[in-house]
């Protein structure tokens, strides 16, 4: 296992600003996505995914993971939106090439929302549709296709994301938050983490999607040891965030970082 950082992370730094500050940290390791000064230009990775990965190159960090979204938002194009699979599977040849290209271990992408006129079971069955046919694509890449259940998705609790993962064959994104948010314990949302192709590291508590690493109920190297147990050998992403997104704008996020690196650090060194 090793750290990173997700750029969007800090919001008013650029990408070179925030691969600075990841190498600054002994991190030396940064996410990448398509939010604030640090973001990606999805154009261009899109119409020429070989050109978009070059100034990666020149950040001087591992770049482990790249978030994509295929529309606006939470709900532009998402997974569970009946009618938009081709264009998404037109978008995520690009994306993985892209990502080849950059030397980038893993893509996540969102699940999918609930949207007008469907239920939670609807969305269901046409974003395991979607992500079936986004993993067929996956395996003819090296990079792997991974999804983050999240609050406000259609797939927010363990059972429903386990369900996901069986059904299309597609890796996780964990995040632990977003099921701590929503009120389930940690051991609950622990069978998860052997489907986990990323991992995003920050506390929560029920519900707070984010919490300052004191005032949090994740068990950081209870989590740590279920990671090592699986076998888990991918990244850990610091993932404190300040954006209007579920109230998260009020942890001093630099603070945070270091505490869940130094936690992760001083684990790491007693095993």
């Amino acid at each position: 296992m090793k750290l990173s950082l997700t750029a969007w992370s800090l919001p008013s730094c650029t990408l070179k600003e925030a691969a600075d500050i990841s190498k600054a940290l002994g991190i030396g390791a940064l996410d990448v996505g398509l939010f604030y000064r640090s973001a990606l230009d999805k154009k261009l990775i899109l119409a020429d995914p070989h050109v978009a990965a070059v100034p990666l190159a020149d950040l001087g960090v591992d770049v482990p993971n790249y978030y994509h979204l295929f529309g606006d938002g939470l709900a532009g194009r998402n997974l569970a939106l009946p009618g938009t699979l081709a264009a998404n599977l037109r978008d995520l040849k690009q994306v993985l090439t892209f990502a080849d290209a950059a030397k980038i271990g893993t893509v996540f992408i969102l699940p999918g929302i609930i949207n007008p006129g469907q239920s939670r079971a609807d969305a269901a069955q046409v974003s395991t549709e979607s992500l079936a046919a986004m993993g067929a694509i996956a395996t003819g890449f090296n990079t792997t296709l991974c999804f983050e259940p999240h609050v406000h998705s259609f797939c927010e609790s363990p059972r429903i994301a386990l369900d996901l993962v069986e059904q299309s064959g597609v890796k996780l994104a964990l995040d632990y938050a977003q099921f701590t948010c929503l009120g389930y314990r940690q051991d609950e949302i622990d069978p998860l983490a052997r489907h986990a192709a990323h991992i995003h590291l920050r506390q929560a508590k029920m519900g707070a999607l984010q919490a300052k690493f004191a005032h949090g109920t994740l068990n950081f190297p209870a989590m740590f040891g279920t990671l090592r147990a699986i076998g888990y050998q991918g990244a850990l992403s610091l993932e404190p965030v300040h954006q209007d997104y579920m109230n998260t704008l009020f942890e001093d996020v630099l603070s945070e970082i270091i505490a869940l690196r130094d936690c992760y650090t001083a684990w790491s060194e007693e095993n």
